[in-house]
């Protein structure tokens, strides 16, 4: 090369060309040792939206939060029957799009006989709606009632939906090829993926009732505040018998299909909770050595570590590997759990619940009978019992750490 020209041929003074590349260098090193200074963004708080979402998801998202807060009005056709007047109500612990406790629990009831679940939809169906507007009062009917048919009945509390929409951008594939319901491996565990009527794979709700974020949503809307929809634009009976038409003037479907997509939005984007970020060294050897003992003593056969999302539209839910300790699937947890059955489930087959974001859950299991995770452990049973039991043998300070690291999530 001719001492008087640049790599791209091009004239230079001498001075800048012999201190060009140590200049370089120099910035490169100052960038290098910039980004490792810099702090790790932090992940989103309890009730934000997902990292990565455009402007448009994000607007769906906050859009959908305000319908999901909003009080709602018999006028606006709020129940007949209902429960809740909001779908907070049931989501609000710690935020909204939480799980809930304290202002209601839901009550189910069906009937189990020769192996199978009736869902009682001929007198109304496993969801007793327990309120009735003052319109349905005067035309002679009341809330919903036990059905003398049913053989089981159980308060349920709001399920947390933080991070729904990623377990549901997890391909069905991967739960199958976990699923065992046969135990042809013998180690005690056989969950499954339980099924709907029309073989769709059912991830959702505590019996596995629902495929989709939508179903869910749209399930919600129509039992807990007596909400038509577009999918289901025909009100809910009462204990079987229709209710009448004066009774509820709001014109059907109530909620049209864009004010359930933007609900259901809210729903999807719901960023999954992060474990504590707080740790001190000490706590955090603590968390560290009660995470490998939570999976030496078998909790991790059920409360799966990780996860992977697939292929989704939404570019912020796709293929993110996320930990919510859950394999998604229905296992048999024994006679002391055993209460309502499902579409697909028996009276003690219950979904295996996320662990994520358990620090910020006031009561445990899916009736909220637990005040803490011993007791949590404690009713445990069917596949479980090996696992509560050697939960139960270990030393005090090795519970201690398993709970610690639990309380980390």
């Amino acid at each position: 090369m001719h001492p008087g020209l640049t790599a791209r041929g091009q004239q230079g003074p001498p001075g800048i060309r012999a201190t060009l590349p140590l200049r370089v260098a120099v910035l490169c090193a100052a960038l290098a040792a910039a980004c490792a200074d810099a702090e790790p963004e932090p992940p989103p708080a309890p009730g934000e939206p997902l990292a990565g979402l455009n402007t448009g998801e994000r607007g769906r998202f906050l859009v959908g939060r305000a319908l999901f807060e909003r009080l709602a009005t018999a006028d606006e056709g709020l129940g007949p029957l209902y429960n809740g007047e909001r779908c907070s109500d049931c989501h609000d612990q710690p935020v909204t799009g939480g799980s809930g406790i304290q202002r209601l629990r839901v009550l189910k009831a069906t009937r189990f006989e020769d192996g199978r679940c009736d869902l009682l939809r001929a007198v109304g169906g496993d969801n007793i709606q327990r309120r009735a507007t003052d319109l349905l009062k005067e035309h002679g009917m009341g809330p919903e009632e036990v059905p003398e048919a049913a053989t089981a009945t159980a308060l349920m509390t709001g399920p947390p939906l933080l991070g729904l929409g990623l377990l549901e951008a997890v391909p069905e594939a991967v739960l199958e090829e976990w699923a065992d319901p046969d135990d042809s491996d013998g180690d005690g565990i056989s969950g499954r993926l339980p099924r709907l009527a029309d073989g769709r794979g059912a991830r959702f709700g505590r019996k596995g009732d629902a495929s989709t974020v939508a179903d869910f949503v749209d399930t919600a809307l129509r039992f807990e505040l007596g909400f038509t929809t577009h999918l289901h634009p025909e009100e809910e009976p009462r204990n079987g018998t229709p209710v009448p038409p004066e009774a509820d003037p709001m014109a059907d479907p109530e909620i049209d299909a864009r004010t359930l997509g933007q609900i259901t939005d809210f729903v999807r984007f719901l960023a999954p909770p992060a474990p504590e970020q707080e740790l001190s060294a000490a706590a955090r050897d603590t968390v560290e050595r009660g995470k490998a003992l939570f999976s030496q003593i078998g909790c991790t056969s059920c409360h799966r570590e990780e996860l992977r999302t697939g292929e989704s539209a939404t570019a912020a839910l796709a293929g993110r590997t996320l930990r919510p300790y859950s394999d998604v699937l229905l296992h048999d947890l024994g006679e002391e759990l055993a209460d309502v059955c499902g579409a697909d489930a028996a009276p003690g087959e219950l979904r295996t619940a996320p662990l994520w974001g358990l620090r910020h859950r006031a009561r445990l299991l899916h009736d909220g009978r637990a005040a803490d995770i011993d007791g949590a452990v404690a009713a445990h049973g069917g596949e479980a019992e090996s696992a509560r039991e050697a939960f139960r043998s270990l030393p005090e300070e090795a519970r201690l750490a398993v709970i610690r690291f639990l309380r980390s999530l």
